[in-house]
């Protein structure tokens, strides 16, 4: 698409990155299930392999319609480019690979899903790195925190489980001043409740399994370039910033300015780590994309319906959602989600875990998943699947204590899904 500065978001999210297929006119953009391409001649495949032309070499790396969800999720993030992968999870390593060596470390929150938890806290000590885990509420402790080794500093915009939201302005600042990148999962708000980059993030990651593709059937990862980090500003990131052995001495940042860290991420990222995403997951995605504003909107709206009703029962202690006015986050809406807070949050059970189990057990509606952001209604409880592998501090810094329970309010009635509410809380009470 031409002029796509012009156009809003619910344009973009049917039309960016996709255009007749020029062979067959295919509208919508095809399934190339294919893992190689025939190269014009032997000049072709040369260049190709030295970076010097852009081009399909193996579908390890590059693939047509993972290409064109590359460039709708980018586009509907404001960035200048994305690289997808095979789920969230290798997203965020994708993120932090050309950023970390080993000795570094990253800053992180500690309102995290607890898988991201997990990854930080024990998974990245293989490679060497280590993260900082900081009450991202309190800016102050988030630059305290920072020192020589620091390479990223990494928040949910709305957290999972309780939906807490992130001020992404005071923590760029932070970021900013000390001269390295923001990254931020936007997962749970999505580009259109939220727009990271716009809040001063580097770089954006997203599981593409949850809002995104919206129907639970296919998994998937992608990571958003902003395009705006000055990699050459200080000798902190030499995979971007120096020669590359791999391409003849080629510099990254030199070479290809703004993009810089999304050729990173494909042609060393992918190339190397093989976290690739699958035309086919590529193709629900896109296809999912295409109504994901109709989505949210009924999302929050059902949210706040039911986060209403819940916080008013008496079977029930508290509920985290930031839509409500009685949430210390609520004052955040405006500036950072203006469309809505999102449709997770927790809710606190009177009768603790057992009363969540119960719950759990007996809801018709909602299903009870390790999943959230479907058209479907979800509920989990989060001490015992999620979270279990955290200690009992960590599950409570993390909003998913025993008592607990988190839900991902779909795209149904909601007068029935208060409905199914009600009778599961009255057999969780009794």
């Amino acid at each position: 698409m031409s002029n796509e500065a012009t156009y809003g978001f619910d344009t973009l999210q049917i039309h960016a990155g996709a255009r007749p297929d020029p062979a067959t006119g295919s509208r919508q953009v095809p399934i190339y299930q294919t893992t190689a391409y025939v190269f014009r001649d032997a000049d072709h495949a040369a260049a190709l392999f030295n970076l010097q032309e852009v081009g399909y070499i193996y579908s390890r790396l590059t693939n047509p319609t993972v290409a064109a969800l590359q460039e709708r999720v980018a586009t509907l993030e404001g960035g200048a480019g994305a690289v997808c992968c095979s789920s969230g999870h290798a997203a965020q390593l994708m993120a932090l690979f050309p950023l970390m060596t080993p000795g570094k470390n990253i800053v992180v929150s500690t309102r995290l899903y607890g898988g991201t938890v997990t990854q930080f806290s024990q998974t990245i000590k293989r490679f060497g790195w280590s993260a900082k885990f900081v009450d991202f509420d309190d800016a102050d402790a988030v630059a305290a925190a920072i020192d020589d080794d620091t390479r990223a500093v990494f928040c949910e915009a709305v957290a999972n489980p309780g939906g807490h939201i992130t001020d992404l302005d005071a923590i760029s600042a932070v970021s900013d001043a000390a001269g390295i990148p923001l990254i931020v999962d936007n997962t749970t708000a999505t580009p259109y409740l939220c727009r990271p980059i716009e809040h001063g993030a580097t770089l954006v990651v997203h599981s593409t399994t949850k809002y995104l593709t919206g129907n639970g059937t296919v998994m998937g990862g992608c990571v958003v370039d902003s395009g705006k980090f000055d990699w050459t500003a200080n000798d902190k990131f030499p995979s971007l910033s120096e020669p590359e052995p791999a391409y003849h001495g080629l510099k990254f940042a030199e070479t290809f300015g703004p993009l810089a860290f999304t050729f990173h991420g494909i042609a060393i990222g992918l190339r190397d780590l093989g976290m690739t995403m699958n035309p086919q997951a590529a193709h629900y995605t896109l296809m999912g994309i295409e109504t994901l504003s109709l989505r949210m909107e009924r999302h929050v709206e059902n949210a706040v319906k039911i986060a209403t009703w819940l916080e008013n029962d008496p079977r029930v202690d508290y509920v985290t959602y930031a839509g409500l006015p009685s949430s210390p986050y609520n004052k955040l809406v405006p500036k950072i989600c203006p469309k809505g807070a999102g449709a997770l949050f927790t809710v606190a059970v009177k009768g603790g875990y057992d009363a969540c189990i119960k719950l759990v057990d007996n809801l018709e509606i909602f299903s009870h998943v390790a999943n959230l952001g479907d058209a479907r209604s979800l509920i989990i409880h989060s001490a015992s699947t999620t979270h279990r592998q955290l200690t009992a501090e960590q599950q409570e810094a993390a909003g998913a204590g025993p008592g607990i329970v988190r839900l991902s309010i779909g795209i149904e009635d909601a007068d029935d899904l208060i409905a199914d509410l009600d009778q599961a809380l009255s057999k969780a009470a009794s």
